[in-house]
C-alpha cells in the first residue's frame, strides 16, 4: 500500500538558522562577541531549569552554577551518575592534532559534515570542532583518566569515517569515565548551594507562557505527587529516543517523553527519522529478549569483519579458511575498510544476512575477528586496550573473544534528529534550549564515532553558558512566572488527566507488549532500508496500534504512588506518536542520506542516492493541536567543504 504525502503534511515557511553572516569558520567567533551578557551580581536574580545529568545536562548545570546563577537540575535516576552518558564507551573526538598525522581543524570539519552526508549545520561543525581543544583539556583537568602515551601525553586511536587518530579514550570506559567527572563537577555546585538537585523526578509537561517556555512539569516517581517548577530559562538535557524501536542499545528507561511533550507545546521536531544503525551490536538471540548490547566501535581498529563466501556455511569460523572468508568492508572500501562510517557499515552488514551470508545460531550477525591482531600485537596489547570490552562480549554471551570472533548485528543506537535549535541552541519556543542528543545538530543524516561525547560536552560545557546569558540578559528583573499563573495550573491539570487517563482504561495489554510490537513495525517499516512501500505500512499499523493501546492498555495500580508500569505507558504512548513522524518524515523525504535509505534512491552498486537540488534542507515538523503534520525548512550551504558524493572506497 502507498499512502499519499498530501493527506499527511503540509509545508509551512522556512526558518533562519541564526548563524552569522560571514565565513562558517568565524561564526562562532562572531556569535559569542555579539552576545548579550549578565554582570557578575545579576546572575543570582535568574532561575534556570537543567533537565538531565548527562553529560551535556550535567555540565550545563555545573558551569551555570559556577557562574552564579540559580539553577535547578532535574533527573529521573536516583543520583545524577546513572545518566546514559556511561554508556558510551570508545572515546571522545578532538581536533588537537597531537598526532603527527596532519590533522586539523578543517579536516574535522570535512569528515563531520562529509560523515553527516551534508544534512547538518556547516557552522555548527566548525564550533564542534573548535570548542573539541577545550573540552579534552577541561575533562582532563577535571579528573577524566584518559589514557596516556610512555611518555605522558594523552592517546589517541582511529574511529569510523576518518583516516587520523583523533579519538581520546578511557579503555572502553570513556563515557563512564567522563560522566563520573561531570557528576562530581555538578556536586561541587550542588555542596556550593548554586545547584539545586531533584531526584527521581521525570518531566512530563513543559509550561509555556507569554509565548516564553518558562517552566516543567514533574511527577515524583516514588510518590507519584505532581508539581510545577518555574524559571526563565528551561534547557532539556534528556537524551535520544532510540528506544522507540524497543529493542536499541540504549537503557530500557530512555525516552522521549520530555523532548516530545516540548514538541507537543511548539518545539519543532528536526529529521526525526534519521537514526543510527550501530554496526558493532550483539545480535538478538531470542524472542524475549528485551535489548540489545554494544560493543564498541573502537574493536573496528583492531578486529577484522567477514562473513563466509559460501550461503548458509555452518562451519565453526575458526574452520574456515581465509580463502573461504570476504572480508567484505575490505573489499568494497579498501581505502577506509574496516573503519567505514556506521551507515556505511550498517547496511553492508545487512546485506550480507540478507543474502544468506548471515552467521550464528539464527543466522543474523556476522564476525568481528581479532585473530590477526592477536597474532601481530598480543594478547596482552589487545587486552590493554580492549580488555573490558572483551569481558562483557564473554559475559553476555559464553564465548571467548581472544578464541572464537565476536558475532555482532547492526542495532537501533543513536538519533541524529531531535529538537530543531538555532545557532544559539534555543528551540523554536524562546526560552526552551537543548543540549546533546535531544537536539539534532552537528550530526546530519550520519553520527560519526566518538563525536556523541564530543557534542554532548560542547553543548554543556561551552555552547549553552554563553547563549543562555544572551536570552537572559533583557529579563533582567523580570521575576520567575508564578506558581499560580493560568499557564501553569493549566499544565499541571493536563497532565494529572493524562495519568488518570492511562490508568483508567482497564484493558488487557501491558505497556511493554504495545512497544515490543510498535518496534517490530519500525524495524521492519523504518530501519536500516526504508520503501515508500514499508513506510505507508508503517504508518497505518502505528495508527492501528495506537488506537489499540487506547482502549486496551492495562495499567495496574493508580497514579498517586510508586508505579513502573505508569511510567512506561506514558512513555510508550508518547512512542506511538513519536513513530509516526519518524515514518512520514522518512517518506516525505525523497532521497536517500546517510542513515536515511531509501531503496528507491541508490546508485548502481548500491549506495546513498542524494538529491541536493530538492532536499538540501533541514525537515523540522510541527505538530498541531489536532495532530496534523507541518514542515518547515531551514535551508542548508557548504562554502567551506562543498557539496559532494560520499566516497570511501
Amino acid at each position: 500500500m502507498t499512502i499519499d504525502l498530501g493527506t499527511l503534511r503540509t509545508v509551512g515557511s522556512d526558518l533562519s538558522s541564526g548563524v552569522p553572516d560571514c565565513d562558517p569558520a568565524d561564526a562562532w567567533q562572531r556569535r559569542r562577541d555579539e552576545y548579550k551578557l549578565v554582570g557578575p551580581l545579576n546572575r543570582h536574580k535568574f532561575r534556570i531549569i537543567v533537565v538531565g545529568t548527562g553529560l551535556a545536562g550535567a555540565g550545563c548545570a555545573a558551569a551555570l552554577g559556577e557562574l552564579g546563577y540559580n539553577v535547578s537540575s532535574f533527573t529521573f535516576h536516583d543520583a545524577p551518575r546513572r545518566a546514559h552518558s556511561v554508556a558510551a564507551q570508545g572515546g571522545i573526538n578532538a581536533a588537537r592534532a597531537r598526532k603527527v598525522d596532519n590533522d586539523s581543524i578543517h579536516r574535522f570539519v570535512v569528515d563531520t559534515v562529509k560523515g553527516g552526508d551534508f544534512r547538518s549545520r556547516e557552522a555548527d561543525a566548525f564550533r564542534l570542532a573548535e570548542e573539541s581543544i577545550r573540552v579534552i583539556d577541561h575533562l582532563n583537568a577535571i579528573g577524566a583518566p584518559f589514557a596516556r602515551e610512555y611518555g605522558g601525553s594523552l592517546a589517541t586511536r582511529s574511529f569510523g569515517g576518518v583516516q587520523v587518530s583523533r579519538t581520546y579514550y578511557t579503555r572502553g570506559q570513556t563515557g563512564q569515565q567522563l560522566q563520573v567527572a561531570a557528576s562530581q563537577a555538578l556536586l561541587r555546585q550542588v555542596a556550593a548551594g548554586t545547584v539545586t538537585l531533584h531526584t527521581r523526578q521525570e518531566m512530563l509537561d513543559l509550561i509555556v507562557a507569554d509565548g516564553r517556555a518558562q517552566g516543567i512539569i514533574t511527577r515524583d516517581l516514588v510518590t507519584g505527587e505532581i508539581s510545577a517548577q518555574t524559571a526563565h530559562a528551561v534547557v532539556l538535557a534528556t537524551g535520544g529516543y532510540g528506544t522507540v524501536y524497543f529493542q536499541s542499545t540504549l537503557a530500557r528507561n530512555c525516552n522521549a517523553t520530555a523532548s516530545w511533550r516540548a514538541h507537543r507545546r511548539g518545539a519543532l521536531l528536526a529529521s526525526p527519522s534519521f537514526i543510527q544503525f550501530h554496526p558493532t551490536a550483539l545480535p538478538v538471540s531470542a524472542e524475549w529478549q528485551s535489548k540489545t548490547t554494544l560493543m564498541s566501535e573502537s574493536l573496528r581498529n583492531d578486529g577484522r569483519i567477514w562473513v563466509p563466501r559460501k550461503q548458509h556455511d555452518d562451519r565453526p569460523p575458526n574452520d574456515i579458511p581465509d580463502a573461504e572468508r570476504d572480508y567484505y568492508l575490505e573489499r568494497k572500501y579498501p581505502t577506509f575498510g574496516n573503519l567505514t562510517p556506521r551507515d556505511v557499515a550498517s547496511r553492508a552488514a545487512r546485506e550480507q544476512i540478507e543474502s544468506g551470508h548471515g552467521v550464528g545460531p539464527l543466522r543474523n550477525s556476522v564476525y568481528l575477528d581479532f585473530r590477526d591482531a592477536l597474532a601481530r600485537l598480543g594478547k596482552s596489547t589487545i587486552a590493554e586496550r580492549y580488555g573490558n570490552l572483551f569481558s562483557m562480549y564473554h559475559d553476555a554471551t559464553g564465548e571467548n573473544p581472544y578464541e572464537v570472533p565476536m558475532r555482532i548485528a547492526p542495532a537501533a543506537h543513536f538519533t541524529m534528529g531531535g529538537l530543531w535549535s538555532d545557532f544559539d541552541q534555543m528551540t523554536s519556543v524562546p526560552g526552551l534550549f537543548v543540549g546533546g542528543e535531544v537536539g539534532w545538530g552537528y550530526h546530519g543524516a550520519n553520527r560519526l564515532g566518538a563525536n556523541s561525547l564530543l557534542s554532548a560536552c560542547v553543548d554543556g560545557w561551552f555552547t549553552l553558558p554563553y547563549s543562555i546569558p544572551n536570552y537572559l540578559a533583557p529579563l533582567l528583573n523580570t521575576p520567575p512566572l508564578a506558581q499560580d499563573d493560568d499557564a501553569v495550573q493549566a499544565a499541571a491539570a493536563s497532565v494529572a488527566a493524562r495519568v488518570d487517563a492511562l490508568t483508567s482504561i482497564g484493558g488487557t495489554e501491558g505497556p511493554d507488549r504495545f512497544h515490543r510490537r510498535l518496534g517490530a513495525i519500525l524495524y521492519r517499516g523504518c530501519g536500516v532500508s526504508r520503501s515508500v512501500e514499508s513506510l505507508s505500512t508503517a504508518i497505518d499499523e502505528i495508527r492501528s496500534l495506537r488506537d489499540e493501546f487506547w482502549s486496551n492498555l492495562r495499567v495496574t495500580g493508580g497514579g498517586r504512588e510508586f508505579n513502573q508500569e505508569l511510567e512506561r505507558a506514558g512513555r510508550v504512548a508518547d512512542f506511538l506518536e513519536l513513530a509516526e513522524l519518524m515514518c512520514v518524515d522518512a517518506l516525505d523525504r525523497d532521497e536517500s542520506c546517510g542513515a536515511h535509505f531509501r531503496t528507491d534512491h541508490q546508485t548502481a552498486d548500491g549506495e546513498a542516492m542524494r538529491d541536493d537540488e530538492n532536499w538540501c534542507f533541514v525537515s523540522a515538523w510541527e505538530t498541531t493541536d489536532d495532530g496534523a503534520q507541518i514542515r518547515h525548512d531551514e535551508p542548508l550551504s557548504f562554502p567551506a567543504v562543498g557539496l559532494q558524493t560520499r566516497n570511501y572506497q
